[in-house]
């Protein structure tokens, strides 16, 4: 790991900001290119004038899509917006939750799986021991580094993080950019 740090860099997470608007762009952002999610979002953002819960949830199904987003994408934005606006999710309590907790919340989401709760967790709390096992790029990284380019099971990744607990969300990050040294942005 510490021939990985020195070859990134100095690097480091930086926080997304807005809670809501980050959950919004990554629902925005589901399965397609980057570029084509700015544009939608972009769209988006203009149509909605401010991305804020309560603007949201007023839209029309048919005004979101007409920036871009498919039915589905409607809908989950919309059933976002809706939980913030109602307070059944909260950022406003998750200081004092476990990171089990706000996956459990998020997953309540239409369109939020465990996979974009742990990148919220990651890109937009800054979690420090978050080891998204999932996620395709980690499992590269640690095959790439530490066995030589072969595929690794999601168990034997979990048993190679327990060395980087409690900073399990430091040596993803620098997994990712043994693979890619340009951060992605969620």
């Amino acid at each position: 790991m510490g021939r990985i740090i020195r070859a990134a860099g100095p690097v480091h997470l930086v926080s997304r900001g807005d809670a809501f608007q980050t959950l919004a762009r990554s629902i925005v952002g589901q399965q397609i290119s980057v570029k084509a999610a700015q544009s939608v979002w972009l769209r988006f953002a203009a149509a909605a004038g401010e991305v804020a819960p309560v603007r949201v949830a007023r839209m029309r199904t048919s005004t979101l899509r007409n920036c871009g987003l498919s039915e589905r994408k409607a809908e989950y934005l919309k059933d976002l917006a809706a939980r913030f606006a109602s307070r059944e999710v909260d950022p406003a309590h998750w200081p004092g939750c476990t990171d089990e907790a706000i996956i459990d919340e998020l997953c309540c989401v239409r369109g939020i799986g465990r996979w974009t709760a742990e990148m919220f967790l990651i890109f937009n709390l800054l979690r420090p021991d978050v080891y998204p096992v999932d996620d395709i790029g980690l499992l590269r990284g640690i095959a790439t580094n530490y066995r030589d380019g072969q595929k690794i099971a999601r168990d034997e990744a979990l048993a190679i993080g327990e060395a980087w607990r409690p900073w399990r969300t430091v040596a993803t990050w620098y997994l990712w950019r043994s693979l890619d040294p340009l951060p992605v942005e969620y």
